[in-house]
Protein backbone atom coordinates (compact mmCIF):
# COMPACT_ATOMS: atom_id res chain seq x y z
CA UNK A 1 0.00 0.00 0.00
CA UNK A 2 2.20 2.40 0.81
CA UNK A 3 5.01 1.69 -2.38
CA UNK A 4 1.95 2.06 -4.64
CA UNK A 5 0.81 5.28 -3.53
CA UNK A 6 -2.97 3.89 -2.10
CA UNK A 7 -4.37 7.15 0.47
CA UNK A 8 -6.63 6.21 3.02
CA UNK A 9 -8.97 8.23 5.11
CA UNK A 10 -8.42 7.73 8.18
CA UNK A 11 -12.01 7.29 9.68
CA UNK A 12 -11.99 4.16 7.67
CA UNK A 13 -8.77 2.86 8.34
CA UNK A 14 -8.92 1.50 12.15
CA UNK A 15 -6.58 -0.76 12.37
CA UNK A 16 -3.57 -2.93 10.44
CA UNK A 17 -2.72 -5.83 12.13
CA UNK A 18 1.27 -7.50 11.44
CA UNK A 19 2.23 -11.12 12.01
CA UNK A 20 3.84 -13.72 10.58
CA UNK A 21 7.15 -11.71 9.41
CA UNK A 22 9.29 -9.37 10.89
CA UNK A 23 8.07 -5.58 10.29
CA UNK A 24 10.87 -3.32 11.00
CA UNK A 25 11.79 0.22 12.48
CA UNK A 26 11.78 2.21 8.65
CA UNK A 27 8.76 -0.20 7.19
CA UNK A 28 7.03 1.04 10.92
CA UNK A 29 7.40 4.83 10.62
CA UNK A 30 6.34 4.84 7.30
CA UNK A 31 2.98 3.04 8.10
CA UNK A 32 2.59 4.81 11.25
CA UNK A 33 3.33 8.68 9.11
CA UNK A 34 0.92 7.37 6.84
CA UNK A 35 -1.85 6.00 7.97
CA UNK A 36 -1.76 7.39 11.64
CA UNK A 37 -1.66 5.64 14.96
CA UNK A 38 -3.51 2.42 13.72
CA UNK A 39 -0.74 -0.23 13.72
CA UNK A 40 -0.16 -3.40 16.15
CA UNK A 41 2.41 -5.61 15.72
CA UNK A 42 2.55 -9.19 16.59
CA UNK A 43 5.63 -11.66 17.43
CA UNK A 44 5.22 -15.48 18.13
CA UNK A 45 5.96 -18.59 15.80
CA UNK A 46 4.33 -21.50 15.09
CA UNK A 47 5.35 -23.39 17.95
CA UNK A 48 4.79 -21.16 20.46
CA UNK A 49 1.74 -18.89 19.15
CA UNK A 50 1.75 -15.67 20.71
CA UNK A 51 3.81 -14.00 22.95
CA UNK A 52 3.99 -10.18 22.47
CA UNK A 53 1.53 -7.58 20.49
CA UNK A 54 2.84 -3.98 19.95
CA UNK A 55 0.22 -1.31 20.14
CA UNK A 56 0.11 2.04 18.15
CA UNK A 57 1.33 3.69 21.33
CA UNK A 58 4.51 1.29 21.79
CA UNK A 59 5.16 1.56 17.90
CA UNK A 60 5.07 5.58 18.22
CA UNK A 61 7.67 5.43 20.95
CA UNK A 62 9.55 2.71 19.48
CA UNK A 63 8.62 1.24 16.10
CA UNK A 64 11.50 -0.98 16.25
CA UNK A 65 10.23 -3.33 19.27
CA UNK A 66 7.27 -5.65 19.25
CA UNK A 67 5.65 -4.99 22.07
CA UNK A 68 4.64 -5.99 25.79
CA UNK A 69 3.94 -9.20 26.79
CA UNK A 70 0.51 -10.23 26.39
CA UNK A 71 -1.75 -11.71 29.19
CA UNK A 72 -1.65 -15.55 29.47
CA UNK A 73 2.09 -15.65 28.30
CA UNK A 74 5.24 -15.37 29.69
CA UNK A 75 7.87 -14.10 27.92
CA UNK A 76 11.91 -14.36 29.33
CA UNK A 77 15.29 -13.47 27.90
CA UNK A 78 17.84 -16.23 29.08
CA UNK A 79 21.87 -16.40 28.30
CA UNK A 80 23.85 -19.37 26.57
CA UNK A 81 23.73 -20.97 30.61
CA UNK A 82 20.11 -20.47 30.87
CA UNK A 83 20.46 -17.53 33.18
CA UNK A 84 17.69 -14.81 33.20
CA UNK A 85 19.09 -12.12 31.52
CA UNK A 86 18.25 -8.41 32.60
CA UNK A 87 16.66 -5.49 30.20
CA UNK A 88 18.85 -4.38 28.08
CA UNK A 89 20.75 -7.55 27.34
CA UNK A 90 20.43 -9.49 24.52
CA UNK A 91 19.69 -13.90 25.01
CA UNK A 92 17.42 -16.20 23.53
CA UNK A 93 13.92 -15.67 23.76
CA UNK A 94 11.52 -18.74 25.58
CA UNK A 95 7.66 -18.13 25.67
CA UNK A 96 5.11 -20.05 27.69
CA UNK A 97 1.65 -20.31 27.17
CA UNK A 98 -1.47 -22.53 27.01
CA UNK A 99 -1.41 -22.98 23.39
CA UNK A 100 1.87 -23.98 22.17
CA UNK A 101 2.64 -26.85 20.08
CA UNK A 102 3.07 -30.65 21.24
CA UNK A 103 6.17 -31.24 18.86
CA UNK A 104 6.70 -31.53 15.17
CA UNK A 105 5.86 -34.81 13.33
CA UNK A 106 8.79 -36.17 13.52
CA UNK A 107 9.26 -36.78 16.92
CA UNK A 108 11.44 -33.76 17.74
CA UNK A 109 10.88 -30.49 19.50
CA UNK A 110 12.11 -26.63 20.75
CA UNK A 111 14.01 -26.35 23.55
CA UNK A 112 12.52 -25.77 26.71
CA UNK A 113 13.66 -23.99 29.96
CA UNK A 114 11.36 -24.11 33.27
CA UNK A 115 8.34 -24.81 30.87
CA UNK A 116 9.29 -22.30 28.62
CA UNK A 117 9.93 -22.91 24.90
CA UNK A 118 13.04 -21.38 22.97
CA UNK A 119 11.81 -19.36 19.84
CA UNK A 120 14.70 -19.63 17.96
CA UNK A 121 15.01 -15.64 18.30
CA UNK A 122 17.36 -13.97 20.20
CA UNK A 123 16.39 -10.24 21.93
CA UNK A 124 16.06 -7.82 25.15
CA UNK A 125 13.75 -6.20 26.90
CA UNK A 126 13.74 -2.31 27.45
CA UNK A 127 13.30 -1.29 30.65
CA UNK A 128 9.31 -0.51 29.85
CA UNK A 129 8.83 -4.26 29.02
CA UNK A 130 8.36 -3.64 25.54
CA UNK A 131 10.65 -6.48 23.97
CA UNK A 132 12.99 -6.03 20.37
CA UNK A 133 13.89 -8.97 18.38
CA UNK A 134 17.87 -8.60 17.50
CA UNK A 135 18.05 -11.46 15.11
CA UNK A 136 17.71 -14.90 14.93
CA UNK A 137 19.82 -17.44 16.88
CA UNK A 138 20.95 -19.35 13.71
CA UNK A 139 21.60 -15.94 11.59
CA UNK A 140 24.03 -14.13 14.01
CA UNK A 141 27.66 -13.27 12.37
CA UNK A 142 30.98 -13.48 14.02
CA UNK A 143 33.28 -11.60 12.08
CA UNK A 144 36.63 -11.23 13.74
CA UNK A 145 35.39 -12.09 16.75
CA UNK A 146 32.23 -9.11 16.72
CA UNK A 147 28.82 -10.55 16.59
CA UNK A 148 27.07 -8.86 14.33
CA UNK A 149 22.70 -9.29 13.48
CA UNK A 150 21.85 -8.94 10.13
CA UNK A 151 18.51 -7.23 10.94
CA UNK A 152 20.25 -4.23 12.51
CA UNK A 153 22.04 -3.99 8.99
CA UNK A 154 18.87 -4.64 7.00
CA UNK A 155 17.08 -1.94 9.11
CA UNK A 156 19.53 0.85 8.33
CA UNK A 157 19.92 0.27 4.72
CA UNK A 158 15.75 0.14 4.62
CA UNK A 159 16.15 3.68 6.05
CA UNK A 160 18.57 4.95 2.86
CA UNK A 161 15.72 7.09 0.50
CA UNK A 162 16.99 5.26 -2.69
CA UNK A 163 16.95 1.70 -1.16
CA UNK A 164 13.22 -0.45 -1.20
CA UNK A 165 14.56 -3.26 0.70
CA UNK A 166 17.86 -5.15 1.76
CA UNK A 167 19.03 -8.49 3.29
CA UNK A 168 21.99 -9.55 4.62
CA UNK A 169 24.06 -12.77 5.16
CA UNK A 170 27.53 -14.04 6.85
CA UNK A 171 29.63 -16.02 4.42
CA UNK A 172 33.05 -17.03 4.83
CA UNK A 173 35.52 -15.10 5.06
CA UNK A 174 39.67 -16.29 5.36
CA UNK A 175 40.91 -13.64 7.45
CA UNK A 176 37.55 -12.85 9.58
CA UNK A 177 35.65 -16.13 9.67
CA UNK A 178 33.11 -14.22 8.53
CA UNK A 179 32.01 -11.61 6.87
CA UNK A 180 28.85 -9.36 5.87
CA UNK A 181 27.20 -9.75 2.73
CA UNK A 182 24.36 -7.50 1.62
CA UNK A 183 21.70 -7.53 -1.18
CA UNK A 184 20.11 -4.58 -1.69
CA UNK A 185 17.05 -3.40 -3.97
CA UNK A 186 17.22 0.19 -5.63
CA UNK A 187 14.14 2.24 -5.84
CA UNK A 188 13.50 2.60 -10.00
CA UNK A 189 15.32 5.26 -11.68
CA UNK A 190 18.25 5.31 -8.91
CA UNK A 191 21.44 5.15 -9.24
CA UNK A 192 24.23 4.03 -6.29
CA UNK A 193 27.34 2.46 -5.77
CA UNK A 194 28.09 -0.30 -3.50
CA UNK A 195 30.68 2.18 -2.12
CA UNK A 196 28.19 4.83 -1.81
CA UNK A 197 26.02 2.27 0.07
CA UNK A 198 28.98 1.36 2.56
CA UNK A 199 30.32 4.79 3.16
CA UNK A 200 25.98 5.39 4.29
CA UNK A 201 26.26 2.49 6.67
CA UNK A 202 29.83 3.55 8.07
CA UNK A 203 27.97 6.77 9.00
CA UNK A 204 25.07 5.06 11.06
CA UNK A 205 26.87 1.76 12.76
CA UNK A 206 30.09 0.70 14.25
CA UNK A 207 32.83 -0.60 11.24
CA UNK A 208 32.47 -4.28 12.17
CA UNK A 209 29.09 -3.88 10.81
CA UNK A 210 30.17 -2.73 7.72
CA UNK A 211 28.60 -5.63 4.94
CA UNK A 212 32.16 -5.67 3.08
CA UNK A 213 30.02 -7.14 0.22
CA UNK A 214 27.01 -5.08 -1.35
CA UNK A 215 25.20 -6.99 -4.13
CA UNK A 216 22.50 -4.82 -6.13
CA UNK A 217 19.82 -6.80 -7.19
CA UNK A 218 16.56 -6.76 -9.29
CA UNK A 219 14.60 -8.01 -5.82
CA UNK A 220 14.73 -10.71 -3.02
CA UNK A 221 13.35 -13.84 -3.52
CA UNK A 222 10.62 -14.92 -1.36
CA UNK A 223 8.43 -17.99 -0.20
CA UNK A 224 4.67 -17.88 -0.62
CA UNK A 225 4.22 -15.66 2.10
CA UNK A 226 6.62 -13.12 1.56
CA UNK A 227 9.11 -14.23 3.81
CA UNK A 228 12.87 -13.98 2.15
CA UNK A 229 14.73 -17.17 1.15
CA UNK A 230 18.03 -16.15 2.59
CA UNK A 231 19.42 -19.42 1.60
CA UNK A 232 18.90 -18.31 -2.18
CA UNK A 233 20.96 -15.62 -1.28
CA UNK A 234 24.62 -16.51 -2.27
CA UNK A 235 26.22 -13.86 -4.72
CA UNK A 236 29.80 -13.98 -5.73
Amino acid sequence: MLDLGIEVESAYLRIVFVAGSRLGSPLCQRALDAFGPVLYNLYGSTEVAYATIATPQELMAEPGCVGSVVPGAVVKVFDECGRELTPGHTGAIFVGNSIAFDGYTGGGTKESIGGLMATGDVGHFDTSGRLFIDGRDDEMIVSGGENVFPSEVEDTLARHDSIVEAAAIGVTDAEFGQRLRAFVVLRDGVSLTADEIRDYVKGQLARFKVPRDVIIVDELPRNPTGKVLKRQLTGS
